[in-house]
């Protein structure tokens, strides 16, 4: 892992005041976005449900929250009125509750939201917009994915952020706005949602009580949060287009990451690999390709 990312000002944005919007900013991702943000010469502006308004402690560089009960069901015109003055913006939003979203109908929401902001911000003149997809937008069966392979989504998440992903690239072309879509791979780390593997893990470990897994040979690409919000970042503020990996490029294991949480607890003993059975339909192996160009810059 072990990326670093540069937020280097160079390129188009030099004479820009660089004012952001950005969505789904108290999110596990999103409050990572929000921190790399907090390190740049910006303005933030921030779309927040009043409760998640609250989670936001560090209001550095933060120019103004904008308050909505759902961001999904708003117009365009609100778009187009909360879009004005703005020159990035980074949606980070999407419905992503562990164990539901995947198969989830609001993912048709979100994604009808997602194309209501998009014409809010053309009307509004914002000069590039940055969405986050997901590495399961990829034909999975192809083992190493570039921003290259094909696209094949089998689940009604994957294939409402594809749908997106291809709507948006193609309108903002016309648009002349600068469109950039970064995929996500397998992020761990800070605020992870406690149904995860990561946190199910340390708590287990931490309450001395047995891990439940399956064997572990499922390769994965594992990036901790944190270096994902700041690749997002220098997307956004960089001359950076297209889709675009958000991953580490390294192969590991489901059972060699589940190691290394259990070594830094000094409790391998507590590992319990072939307990669970295996899933089926779970690709054998994901793992992200980085562009060269975006490598070179790192």
């Amino acid at each position: 892992m072990g990326w670093k990312f540069c937020c280097c000002h160079s390129g188009a944005y030099d004479i820009l005041s660089r004012k952001i919007l950005l969505t789904g900013g108290s999110g596990f991702v999103g409050r990572q976005i929000l921190k790399s943000l907090q390190d740049q010469d910006v303005d933030i502006s921030l779309i927040v449900r009043s409760k998640s308004k609250k989670k936001i402690t560090n209001r550095n560089k933060i120019r103004e929250f904008i308050i909505t009960k759902d961001l999904f069901s708003e117009t365009i015109n609100w778009w187009t009125d909360k879009c004005h003055g703005i020159d990035i913006v980074i949606h980070s939003a999407w419905y992503v509750e562990p164990g539901k979203y995947l198969q989830s109908d609001k993912n048709i929401d979100c994604l009808q939201g997602t194309l209501n902001l998009a014409k809010g911000a053309i009307n509004s003149g914002v000069k590039k917009f940055v969405g986050i997809g997901t590495c399961f937008e990829y034909d999975s069966d192809q083992g190493y994915l570039s921003t290259s392979t094909r696209l094949k989504p089998i689940t009604p998440y994957a294939a409402a952020k594809a749908a997106a992903y291809l709507s948006l690239s193609q309108w903002f072309n016309e648009e002349k706005v600068e469109f950039a879509w970064c995929r996500l791979f397998y992020l761990f780390g800070e605020g992870e949602d406690h149904r995860r593997l990561a946190p199910y893990i340390e708590s287990q470990l931490m309450e001395n009580k047995n891990v439940k897994l399956t064997n572990g040979n499922q390769i994965r690409d594992f990036m901790d949060v944190a270096d994902a919000g700041k690749f997002i970042t220098s997307v956004s503020l960089n001359n950076y287009e297209g889709a675009i990996n958000i991953c580490s490029g390294v192969p590991i294991t489901v059972r060699q990451f589940s190691e290394n949480i259990a070594k830094r607890f000094k409790k391998m003993n507590l590992l319990e690999f072939g307990a669970r059975p295996e899933n089926i339909v779970d690709p054998p192996c994901i793992v992200g390709i980085l562009d060269p160009k975006i490598k070179d810059k790192s």
